[in-house]
């Protein structure tokens, strides 16, 4: 697909900006901030990692290019690591020999890995994994994100098909709707929400059927997708990233299993439907943030510097993976700045200070308000739903979970 041959230089262009970042941080700085990056690049996941990078890498800059934090530039190192928990651990402890005073991380498996190292550490670690595992802080306190959490979005994604979708069945009224899940088993990122998803359907009156086991890898599902054909199932929910969920959406066409598709936001993106065809058609998935390009504040700087750092890949090729990236970049920067502001650049100080006193902090990228406290680190509580249609990615639904279910959100789903 050309969709792979687009990032054949991308490895070469994120550790050329990486370094760029580095060299403009000391120029005419007094003071720099570290900062380490954490990516794939070349991994399981680097279908939508090679993008993300690049949106760090392009954030950084503009960051720096607009005062930094506070007058500090940003030095910024960042690393490959190939999906692979051991080297995760490898580059953390460098980043800790480099005296980083925060993180940018990735993956959900190596980052639940660090949690307990990290709260040791007191070391702020900002993630692309937006596990819902992570958001106790009484347990994971300096693991944040700027997101809404997969758990969140799961049970967003299974409600607003059973109130949008299900009522327009034929079989509505007759008998439960049937639901299943396609994920990676051994995947910690792919189950992470599963057990949410399931006791969601379950709270909305659903028959759940036989989970099946689709590799991050997989570019044949025919076998898991004759397994469902039993079951019959009205909706499934897909919890992989964008090439197994685009092959699982391509088979389920092609065998006529019928069934809707809700993603989850790594297998939601500008690139599934070049990769899925016609079978991405009614595709619903959670997009926490604005999709590339669209109006919203903040975009055009997106794109600006998406053009000025990285010029040899198009911008008809980013995806929302760069706005994610951004997302996370500017909520740290946000933390730091107010961090710096009170004059408390330590971890405990960056996450006290800066994190936790945030409340209802409007980034722009077309994301919900953020809150943080010292008891929830859900940064959010509404799912953004969107249906793929007639070749765009239409709004279908806001679900609140916090204001649906208040007492489930405050007492029981926290850190599911």
């Amino acid at each position: 697909m050309n969709v792979q041959n687009v990032w054949s230089k991308v490895f070469v262009t994120v550790l050329t900006a990486a370094l760029i970042v580095g060299v403009a941080s000391f120029a005419g700085a007094a003071a720099t901030i570290k900062i380490g990056a954490l990516n794939d690049m070349t991994g399981a996941t680097s279908d939508v990692g090679k993008d993300y990078a690049l949106g760090i890498a392009e954030a950084i800059h503009y960051i720096n290019d607009t005062g930094g934090i506070n007058g500090k530039q940003i030095k910024l190192y960042q690393f490959d690591y190939g999906y692979r928990i051991p080297e995760a651990l490898t580059k953390y402890k460098l980043f800790k020999r480099l005296k980083c005073i925060s993180i940018l991380g990735w993956g959900t498996g190596d980052t639940e890995a660090l949690a307990p190292t990290v709260s040791r550490d007191k070391m702020p670690y900002v993630s692309a994994s937006y596990s819902g595992h992570l958001c106790n802080p009484a347990k994971t306190p300096y693991n944040l994100f700027f997101a809404t959490d997969y758990s969140t979005q799961s049970r967003g994604l299974i409600t607003a098909w059973f109130d949008k979708k299900w009522p327009s069945k034929p079989d509505y009224g007759k008998r439960k709707p049937r639901i299943a899940m396609c994920y990676m088993f051994a995947s910690p990122f792919s189950s992470s929400s599963i057990k949410a998803a399931k006791d969601q359907a379950k709270l909305l009156g659903f028959d759940i059927g036989p989970d099946q086991d689709v590799s991050l890898f997989a570019i044949d599902t025919k076998s898991q997708i004759l397994a469902l054909k039993k079951f019959k199932p009205d909706v499934l929910l897909h919890t992989n990233t964008v090439m197994s969920v685009a092959a699982t959406l391509r088979d389920a066409y092609a065998l006529g299993l019928g069934a809707d598709n809700l993603i989850k936001c790594w297998g939601y993106d500008e690139n599934l439907p070049k990769l899925a065809g016609k079978a991405a058609e009614g595709a619903i998935g959670c997009a926490p943030w604005a999709f590339f390009g669209q109006n919203v504040p903040l975009m055009d700087k997106v794109v600006e510097y998406a053009k000025k750092y990285n010029p040899g890949i198009p911008v008809e090729k980013r995806t929302i993976h760069t706005v994610q990236a951004w997302a996370n970049a500017l909520g740290l920067a946000e933390a730091l700045k107010r961090a710096d502001k009170a004059g408390d650049l330590s971890g405990e100080g960056i996450l006290k200070k800066g994190f936790e006193t945030m409340k209802d902090y409007e980034i722009g990228l077309g994301i919900a308000p953020v809150t943080y406290t010292a008891t929830d680190h859900r940064s959010m509580s509404e799912a953004k739903i969107y249906e793929y249609k007639n070749g765009k990615f239409n709004p279908l639904a806001g679900v609140d979970l916090k204001e649906l279910w208040p007492d489930k959100w405050e007492k029981k789903w926290l850190g599911w």
